[in-house]
């Protein structure tokens, strides 16, 4: 699984404090706490109207300080997410485009010739489709201006999206039937999902957000943004992996343990 931490969001209060106060020391300690967790990148959003570039720089500078971990470039604005690329030490990955306005002409020519990844939401202008049908049609467009850029299917995130269960019932079910048929078409894509989407309004959000990461992942979801902090959730996904037979012999979930990711030994 593809681990892209949550954490360093300014939409999050402590973050947002953090931000407004440039609180370096502990931007630096969630990079690194969410390193430690295995992301394979970061998520780097600021969530300011105005500087938002400004801001995004000064977080990206404080994660790569600490982490090698990739960066992934996280605004609502593509020109914020397009002019915050020279920033980065390596190529990551951009959150996000979708059929809406004019994200995907924005974002898709300057990374069209580089290894820049891009998750890619399905969606438009009409907001997020309820049916099946609806997502596929949008992914068909998104894959035609990858092929117009020549952007290889690998180095897509697509997010079938999720809504609150608590208001669509549907909600996992229409992700998991989305993702099987962007998976059939495209082997090599990856699809992803933001977690916590889904449990938004409920009670113990963790325990809806640990559930969904399980059978999520059972139904092919290969890429996920997630708190890598969580042992819970760690857990939860090595026990899948080698359950689903992706983690041969359990060495990955065996190596995990040891390190004690998920806080098992020291509760006993």
């Amino acid at each position: 699984m593809i681990i892209i931490g949550e954490k360093i969001n300014g939409a999050i209060p402590s973050v947002q404090k953090a931000i407004s106060e440039k609180n370096a020391d502990w931007i630096r300690d969630l990079a690194r706490r969410q390193t430690a967790g295995g992301a394979d990148y970061i998520d780097v959003c600021s969530s300011v109207v105005e500087g938002d570039v400004e801001t995004l720089h000064w977080l990206i500078d404080l994660v790569q300080e600490v982490s090698d971990a990739k960066i992934c470039i996280d605004s609502p604005n593509p020109k914020s997410c397009v002019d915050a690329i020279p920033f980065c030490n390596q190529p990551g990955l951009i959150n996000s485009v979708s059929m809406e306005g004019n994200k995907i002409d924005i974002v898709f020519p300057v990374i069209a010739d580089t290894k820049w990844e891009c998750v890619a939401l399905l969606c438009g202008d009409n907001g997020i489709p309820e049916s099946v049908e609806e997502r596929m049609e949008i992914f068909a467009q998104i894959m035609e201006k990858a092929k117009e850029y020549n952007i290889a299917p690998s180095r897509l995130h697509i997010d079938p999206l999720v809504i609150s269960l608590g208001t669509n019932p549907s909600s996992f079910t229409t992700f998991a039937e989305v993702t099987r048929r962007v998976k059939e078409q495209y082997p090599g894509i990856h699809v992803t999902s933001g977690l916590s989407n889904i449990s938004f309004g409920l009670p113990s959000r963790k325990t809806i957000n640990q559930a969904f990461l399980i059978l999520a992942r059972y139904a092919g979801m290969d890429s996920a943004i997630m708190d890598p902090t969580s042992r819970d959730m760690l857990g939860s996904l090595y026990a899948t992996e080698a359950l689903m037979e992706i983690d041969e012999y359990c060495l990955d979930y065996l190596d995990a343990y040891r390190e004690d990711l998920f806080g098992v030994q020291k509760k006993k």
